[in-house]
């Protein structure tokens, strides 16, 4: 009987080191490249304009004041502050394209067809986090370069295409906002 705790106790050990030892690895395998990701990050964080003003602006969200995203509207934002903006639940049309810090090309929706040429469509909450925290920001209309630290985009996962720790850049297109309604007007 004294047995059974014991083979327990060896078995619970073994699982619990193999499943230290395979996040271990996983943070030991892309150490170099999350320190790149890392380091490209506060440069961006850091960029600014010829006359000193920040390129990017920080976006936090109320409902998670840890989390950030780098927003660059390639418009000005005023031309379009009278349009829809998504919510949370919203059903959003983009058109995208998406690289890695270095540059790497990793998906684009420009040969998407279903909702038009280079519109993908999706709940916003269905997507990264990232997403959901920028996007929101945007009228129907703007374009910006959204940049996702890895931490609310994939994270620690890997896609096959991307890799872990992965900080996302995402130049994006709101184009519309399908089954939403505007406001009645006073």
């Amino acid at each position: 009987m004294k047995k059974l705790p014991i083979l327990a106790l060896l078995l619970t050990a073994t699982f619990a080191a193999c499943n230290d030892d395979g996040e271990k690895s996983t943070w030991q395998e892309y150490e170099d490249w999350r320190e790149q990701n890392n380091a490209w990050l506060e440069e961006m964080k850091a960029r600014t304009n010829d006359d000193g003003t920040p390129y990017y602006t920080l976006v936090r969200p109320d409902w998670n004041p840890g989390a950030y995203v780098l927003m660059h509207y390639f418009n000005d934002p005023a031309e379009n502050a009278d349009k829809l903006s998504p919510i949370y639940t919203s059903t959003i049309d983009v058109r995208y394209e998406l690289h890695l810090f270095d540059g790497t090309a990793v998906d684009s929706s420009t040969t998407m067809t279903q909702y038009g040429p280079g519109i993908y469509r999706s709940r916003l909450n269905n997507l990264v986090s990232g997403w959901a925290i920028g996007i929101p920001q945007m009228h129907c209309g703007d374009t910006v370069e959204l940049i996702v630290p890895y931490g609310v985009g994939y994270g620690a996962q890997n896609t096959g295409t991307i890799k872990p720790y992965s900080n996302l850049r995402f130049n994006i297109r709101l184009v519309d906002i399908p089954y939403l309604e505007a406001p009645p007007y006073e």
